[in-house]
């Protein structure tokens, strides 16, 4: 079987001959640490991995990127403003989204731009404060705009027509799209305070992410659309279900029925913090895989899986805190999780979230080790 097939297979319940073996990625500090703890110099951690456990890659061809830009066209000038020296020292900074933001000076304004670590920041400004800025940021979503298409897009569809992997491509939901031009607090004030407004901005990114996905629908088979949808704390949600319903639910639906209408079978969200009773919400929304189901926040997979059946796939859900504590403490978490879920289908198991530094390498290898026994990939 084919990566793609096992992919689809896998999260649609369906009978796969293996699991993928997605343990879960490093962050830059992770594979730091990693580096002085047995990983190779200019080796891919992912193909030492499967070294180590002797196993034969089974997807070893180029990939070829769709290229399509759902951000802002033009983006704003990413420059440091200030830098307030100490111990710790910071930069005040404004990001690419036109946020004044202030992270610690180990790091440059560049990782706000990407997930290359486990960096916090500060926010001071967002750039939506005004129905004039929101007016001028419109006008940075075109559809058409120069760019938003790489020049080789119908030649990328072409090449994308035969793969053997899964080929996906990620948009920002409502409530993380708006947050990034209102700022959280904002944002869920004036969905209370000047609810309309927030209705026209939800139905402008609505719009703009259907007609940006339209030509890829169009030109070239997806087996995924994965929604970024960050809206939970520690054990609440970050607004309520009935909130959530009521803003953010018609967005959803609109995009599921244009993604399904193209033969696309998984729509995924990713959201961190306790998403127990959003879960619903997005299930009636038309979306079937959750990631990554952090344990810390409360979430219980395996409880998920009795309330949810099969109306609800899920990839990640592994505890990040046994895997770096290892030995019997992660065993005991991998089995609790795993094989009652891998029976029933419809789960790729991982680490519930980006792999953090205190899981040191050895203890990564041994956790990938049983993983891949669970999933097939080893006696």
């Amino acid at each position: 079987m084919i990566p793609r097939d096992r992919y689809v297979q896998t999260l649609l319940f369906g009978k796969p001959d293996r699991i993928p073996l997605r343990p879960g990625g490093p962050r830059e500090s992770t594979l730091a640490a990693w580096r002085s703890q047995g990983l190779p110099e200019g080796v891919n951690y992912y193909d030492a991995l499967l070294e180590l456990l002797d196993i034969e890659p089974d997807d070893t061809g180029p990939r070829v990127s769709l290229g399509v830009d759902f951000k802002m066209i033009p983006q704003f000038e990413e420059k440091v403003l200030q830098h307030k020296p100490g111990n710790p020292g910071s930069y005040i900074v404004q990001d690419w989204m036109g946020a004044i933001t202030e992270i610690s000076d180990r790091y440059d304004y560049t990782y706000i731009r990407s997930a290359k670590d486990f960096v916090t920041r500060k926010w001071h400004r967002f750039p939506v404060q005004t129905r004039e800025d929101w007016l001028e940021m419109r006008k940075r979503y075109d559809p058409s705009a120069p760019g938003r298409y790489p020049a080789d897009f119908a030649a990328r569809c072409q090449a994308l027509r035969d793969r053997s992997y899964p080929l996906a491509f990620s948009i920002n939901g409502p409530f993380w799209q708006l947050r990034e031009w209102l700022g959280l607090e904002t944002l869920c004030m004036t969905m209370l305070d000047d609810p309309a407004w927030i209705e026209e901005m939800i139905e402008f990114w609505t719009e703009f992410v259907l007609a940006t996905m339209q030509p890829i629908l169009e030109h070239v088979q997806v087996d995924a659309v994965h929604l970024s949808e960050d809206m939970a704390y520690k054990i609440h949600s970050m607004i309520s279900p009935r909130m959530a319903r009521h803003f953010l639910l018609p967005t959803y639906r609109r995009w599921s029925d244009r993604i399904r209408a193209s033969g696309c079978p998984i729509i995924s969200m990713d959201s961190d913090g306790h998403i127990g009773k959003l879960i619903p919400v997005w299930i009636d929304g038309g979306i079937n895989v959750c990631e990554p189901i952090e344990v810390a926040a409360g979430n219980d997979i395996v409880e998920y899986r009795r309330t949810f059946g099969r109306t609800m796939a899920f990839t990640g859900g592994i505890d990040k805190r046994a895997i770096a504590r290892g030995g019997a403490e992660m065993v005991e978490e991998v089995l609790r999780v795993v094989p009652p879920l891998l029976e029933e289908g419809g789960f790729i198991p991982g680490c519930d979230h980006g792999v953090p530094s205190d899981i040191s390498w050895p203890n990564y290898v041994e956790y990938s080790r049983l993983l891949a026994r669970l999933t097939g990939w080893l006696d």
